[in-house]
């Protein structure tokens, strides 16, 4: 493996960003880039990420990457998670401080609660559709049939 501890972070996002295996291309929308990586959670094509997932049995998993094992990929990054029989707002407490005692970015807090929230709201049992009443003639007309 190539040692690259004398190359910048910028240099080296510079020369892959225009090709890596999450990248997502558009011709629409004038030539919009999208990224696919689990740690990505804006789905916008930038070097910076953090990840909320959903994990085994309805847990919700916060993954976020370690500044110093870069060129590490087995332990660079740190996940926390919360089982899934925890309510809501106190894995969205739990995300909030996470990343505020962290120090990590700021700007993602709300797309990490947000993103915790769509996933819990996808492991709901979905409610059965009631049979549809007939109205008006139709109505009637069943009414006339039974009696």
């Amino acid at each position: 493996m190539a040692d690259h501890s004398n190359v910048s972070t910028d240099l080296l996002w510079g020369l892959c960003r225009s090709n890596n295996a999450y990248l997502v291309k558009r011709r629409t929308g004038g030539g919009s880039q999208f990224s696919r990586d689990p740690l990505n959670l804006m789905n916008i094509h930038s070097r910076k990420a953090v990840g909320v997932q959903l994990g085994d049995k309805g847990t919700i998993a916060l993954t976020t990457k370690k500044v110093a094992h870069q060129n590490r990929p087995a332990v660079n990054k740190n996940e926390v998670v919360w089982s899934g029989n925890k309510s809501g707002p106190k894995i969205y407490r739990g995300i909030a401080s996470y990343t505020g005692k962290q120090n990590y970015r700021a700007d993602l807090r709300q797309a990490a609660v947000a993103r915790a929230g769509a996933l819990r709201q996808t492991q709901r049992p979905k409610k059965d559709v009631p049979e549809k009443k007939p109205r008006g003639a139709k109505a009637r007309m069943a009414a006339e049939k039974d009696s």
